[in-house]
């Protein structure tokens, strides 16, 4: 027996993991100190009461014979699909078959599971920092090269930094795929249309496909901003669009969200194969409860939680640059990006955080080498907690 030696190539801790195991260390030393969690991206707001209901609906539908379903479409339910495409896309001008649209688990399951659709030898881009599974997903797959000085030989790295106002320039060189996620994670920068043009023209000419991860689209409120790749002329060709349903209507339990392939990609059959072959489909229960954040009420709660959000992440970043912090985000986003003070790396930052404040943020390094000297909090976090952590930091400043 032979394992997949690209698993061993993967760093023993997952950044996620290391938070975890250093928050568990303390604990147990410090086991009656208050922690305010203000670093991984999990929501605290209720559902809204419209999914509570249509869950509820489901679950009642499952206990009857008439009503009872068993395996659903692996692509998923034909209701659900239209409502995505009549409420996402037809009213941004955008027209989709629903054979183009596939049901989903959630947004992390289909950015690593689209790697399977394309060959070894494929190049891929990068931006750095970035979202961590993105480079996972391709050294599993064998398209990572070795490691050398912090990176991987056969990835081509966009750095992402201040200076360029976390927006990358485009690849100095022909790549095959292209991983892009807007609003970003972790830094918070958007992309204008012109600018997302300048990377569906790059596609295009050089026969790329872009992946791009939309999952924080929700949290857009710039009319300027576009909230679909598809939104540029020519992009059906060369991307596909994932998002999720976790940080826009609270799915992190629920999971489920959807993933487009366009016709004109070429990889939606390939895609439907897959599916077919490895997944049996997102729950039924979960898909209403989907449905319902299409329905007047559903929307309603939606956007009261958006709300909740867009206002903690403007207290976090007008705290933080009160305090004498360089932070970016926050508008168009949930995230704060925060540059470490006194030239501090990014660990040493979160370590004196956690020890001092009790404060848990996310490390900057965690998601690239252009991330150092950063730390990422996230506006998911209670309001009151947020506040109070905004106190802890001020104190001890």
């Amino acid at each position: 027996m032979q394992i997949n030696s690209n698993f061993v190539k993967l760093r023993a801790n997952y950044l996620f993991k290391e938070i975890s195991y250093r928050i568990s260390a303390y604990k147990e030393s410090h086991p009656h100190a208050k922690l305010l969690r203000m670093g991984v991206g999990d929501v605290t707001r209720p559902l809204p009461q419209a999914v509570i209901r249509a869950m509820h609906d489901a679950v009642e539908d499952l206990g009857h014979e008439a009503t009872f379903r068993g395996y659903g479409p692996e692509e998923g339910y034909d209701w659900l699909r239209q409502r995505i495409i009549d409420n996402d896309y037809v009213p941004r001008g955008i027209s989709l078959d629903i054979s183009e649209v596939f049901i989903g688990e959630g947004a992390g399951s289909d950015l690593g599971n689209l790697s399977e659709l394309f060959d070894t030898n494929n190049s891929v881009a990068i931006l750095d920092p970035t979202y961590p599974a993105y480079v996972d997903a391709n050294v599993m797959a064998g398209r990572s090269g070795d490691m050398e000085n912090g990176k991987w030989s056969y990835i081509t790295y966009l750095p992402c930094h201040a200076e360029n106002g976390f927006i990358p320039d485009l690849p100095p060189h022909a790549v095959d795929i292209i991983y892009l996620c807007f609003p970003n994670n972790p830094t918070g920068s958007v992309l204008t249309r012109a600018e997302l043009k300048k990377w569906v023209d790059f596609a295009l000419l050089h026969n790329s496909i872009i992946i791009y991860d939309s999952a924080y689209e929700a949290y857009i409120t710039d009319p300027d901003i576009p909230h679909s790749i598809y939104e540029i002329d020519g992009a059906k060709h060369v991307a596909i669009e994932v998002r999720s349903y976790s940080k826009s209507a609270g799915f992190t339990a629920v999971r489920c969200g959807y993933t487009v392939v366009p016709q004109e990609t070429g990889l939606r059959e390939m895609w439907l194969r897959r599916q077919c072959t490895k997944y049996n489909g997102t729950s039924y229960v979960a898909q209403r409860a989907a449905e319902a954040t299409y329905t007047p009420d559903g929307k309603a709660g939606v956007q009261a939680n958006l709300a909740y959000y867009r206002q903690t992440a403007m207290l976090v970043h007008d705290g933080l640059k009160n305090a004498g912090f360089e932070v970016f985000g926050a508008v168009n986003s949930p995230y704060i990006w925060c540059r470490t003070p006194y030239g501090m790396d990014s660990w040493s930052f979160f370590q004196l955080l956690l020890d001092r404040c009790q404060i848990i943020c996310t490390p900057g390094s965690g998601f690239g080498q252009s991330g150092e000297g950063y730390v990422r909090f996230s506006a998911f976090s209670a309001r009151n907690d947020c506040e109070e952590a905004i106190g802890r930091i001020c104190s001890l400043l």
